[in-house]
């Protein structure tokens, strides 16, 4: 057995996906969004799930493609490939954004009132450091994510609100694999592109 038959054998685990959980997929996940990509959770349900993905910062900020944004020295994320042409945002104000959804138990929220974050920025009442902003979302229709989580597509952890705004986005796919056991650490050993190997 080499080295991708093992990898093959290691099963999802028995996690369920709620909100405010994580998705890390499988590292031979050949795909531009998904790729040794994180997503978290905003939404699951009957209906469908949706979230974004944190590890995967652009090279444009914000204010480049927002209208009259105020100037805010942030990097815009990559969210998903579902509606690329809107800018969603993550955020640790909790309430003082109108509109605002609260996505895990330590402070991370979802949306609310943009024009209250333009106003809150030019004021400085935020800062980079409590917010994010993403370009497109990922989205799944009813029982899509159930079955790619049962051929094993993906992982399902917690996850803190200092992984979605304090850690290193280009470590955060490793470093998150790394603690979740012994039995995944061989993930983060395969090459990004395994015929490169």
């Amino acid at each position: 057995m080499n080295q991708f038959d093992k990898l093959i054998q290691i099963k999802s685990n028995n996690i369920k996906p709620t909100e405010g959980k994580i998705l890390i997929s499988e590292p031979l996940m050949n795909d531009f969004y998904f790729g040794r990509s994180i997503v978290l959770l905003v939404e699951h349900n009957d209906e469908g799930s949706f979230g974004v993905i944190i590890n995967k910062p652009i090279k444009i900020g914000v204010e480049e493609v927002i209208m009259g944004f105020p100037s805010f020295k942030t990097k815009l994320y990559l969210g998903g490939p579902v509606n690329t042409e809107q800018i969603f945002f993550l955020h640790t104000v909790g309430d003082a954004i109108e509109g605002s959804i609260k996505v895990t138990k330590d402070g991370v929220y979802w949306g609310g009132d943009m024009d209250i974050v333009k106003e809150m920025i030019a004021m400085n009442k935020i800062s980079p450091k409590d917010i994010r902003f993403f370009v497109g979302y990922s989205g799944w229709v009813a029982n899509q994510l159930e079955n790619e989580l049962k051929s094993n597509s993906w992982l399902v952890a917690d996850t803190s609100i200092k992984e979605v705004f304090e850690r290193t986005p280009k470590n955060l796919w490793n470093n998150i694999v790394n603690r979740l056991g012994k039995q995944y650490t061989l993930w983060t050993k395969y090459p990004v592109d395994p015929s490169m190997n």
